[in-house]
């Protein structure tokens, strides 16, 4: 008898949309039943990059409700009947600006409001096509954020918690700076180093990777699981230079 090596439960695309490049991800099941993580907006070029990717989109999930990861969501519910999951309901107040916020923006018209069909809390679980991925419950950027991810293929989809060397701004309303760290250390660094992670914006990285080396969230800045502190140098300047 010999070992078939077993077929991965699901393929991701990240599609980068809107001015400010936000990492729009596709999640497709074998089936091509598909999820479709924080359509911010240029809803045709993700519809598009579904078809291309044999993806048939079935849910809409929502990390946060920002312009740039929510505003295309109600263009995409009305093109395929997907209904929009998440974010956490703290964040109805962005929800509900987000066609004034792109126009503050000077792009009018780049995405609308979006009224979730159901919301999301710590501790759920979401199910594309028989395949469960786990929610977690993590503000601080936003008062609402939550952060999906499938524990067996060490995936997680973060939207603007963590960057790659860098955290999520925390000076917009309802932001805190510290809930955003406790966010990270004790909902994400628990889930394990070998957690790769989809941002919001920029590149991939890893926990264990951002443990070492995150000048925000490093083990040696939080003294996370006893590490030994040191002193952070130019926090300061470094915070006005994260991501959205």
């Amino acid at each position: 008898m010999t070992n078939q090596q077993s077929q991965p439960p699901f393929q991701i695309r990240v599609v980068p949309v809107t001015p400010f490049q936000q990492n729009c991800s596709i999640i497709k099941s074998p089936s091509g039943k598909a999820a479709v993580v924080d359509p911010g907006g240029e809803p045709e070029k993700i519809l598009q990059a579904a078809q291309e990717f044999g993806a048939t989109i079935e849910q809409i999930w929502l990390t946060h409700g920002h312009l740039d990861h929510a505003g295309g969501a109600e263009a995409i519910k009305r093109e395929t009947g997907a209904p929009i999951i998440g974010p956490h309901k703290e964040d109805t107040f962005w929800l509900d600006d987000i066609a004034t916020h792109w126009a503050q923006y000077g792009h009018p018209g780049m995405g609308e409001n979006c009224k979730p069909d159901k919301w999301l809390n710590d501790g759920d679980t979401l199910e594309l096509d028989g395949i469960k991925f786990d929610v977690v419950y993590t503000p601080g950027h936003t008062p609402g954020h939550v952060v999906i991810y499938h524990q067996g293929v060490n995936i997680a989809f973060v939207g603007d918690v963590l960057f790659a060397g860098s955290i999520g701004r925390t000076d917009f309303p309802r932001g805190d700076h510290q809930t955003l760290i406790d966010s990270i250390t004790g909902k994400l660094w628990p889930l394990g180093e070998a957690m790769q992670f989809v941002p919001g914006h920029g590149p991939t990285s890893t926990f264990g990777q951002e443990r070492k080396s995150n000048p925000f969230v490093g083990d040696s800045v939080t003294g996370y699981a006893g590490a030994e502190k040191k002193p952070a140098n130019e926090i300061d300047q470094k915070l006005s230079k994260r991501w959205q």
